[in-house]
């Protein structure tokens, strides 16, 4: 899947951003396509190769959000007490970027917290993994980020487990 200057994506790590160039650049004496992707906070360059699908993928469409938010309210994963075993358990499920990964990964955090204290790593990796759904969800709706997170927020604080 290519991708154009001026088409929104979203970036696996790091949220919604939008392609602003294409350009050969050169890595390791060996030139390639990148993708210049401008995020909210800083540029990426992405390369436009055989991996780039486990990169960068167009944003949900608002059908597809909906159903996946469900994911939400779904009984949440046993996730390991020992910081490292979760720390890895919950980058693997990251891996794909996808709406369905973040919307696993934050209910799983959120109900981690019911049982056990979180680790610097569990809180900063839940603000990351909020302000990326979060971002994805202003863009989809065509609403401020402060409401979409407000509405996260009312979701994740229902959970019963």
């Amino acid at each position: 899947m290519g991708f154009q200057i001026g088409d929104w994506v979203v970036h696996c790590a790091h949220g919604l951003g939008q392609v602003h160039a294409i350009e050969e650049r050169t890595n390791n004496n060996k030139a390639a396509l990148y993708y210049m992707v401008q995020l909210r906070d800083f540029t990426v360059w992405v390369p436009a190769d055989e991996n780039q699908n486990s990169r960068l993928r167009p944003p949900a469409s608002a059908g597809e959000f909906h159903k996946l938010l469900a994911t939400l309210s779904e009984p949440a994963d046993q996730l390991p007490d020992d910081r490292r075993q979760r720390n890895l358990q919950l980058l693997e499920m990251l891996k794909d970027g996808s709406v369905e990964s973040m919307c696993r990964v934050l209910r799983n955090l959120a109900s981690h917290r019911h049982h056990r204290t979180w680790s610097e790593y569990d809180s900063a990796l839940m603000n990351r993994v909020q302000k990326a759904l979060v971002g994805e969800w202003s863009f989809i709706f065509s609403v401020p980020p402060l409401d979409a997170e407000i509405e996260l927020q009312k979701l994740l604080s229902a959970r019963t487990n």
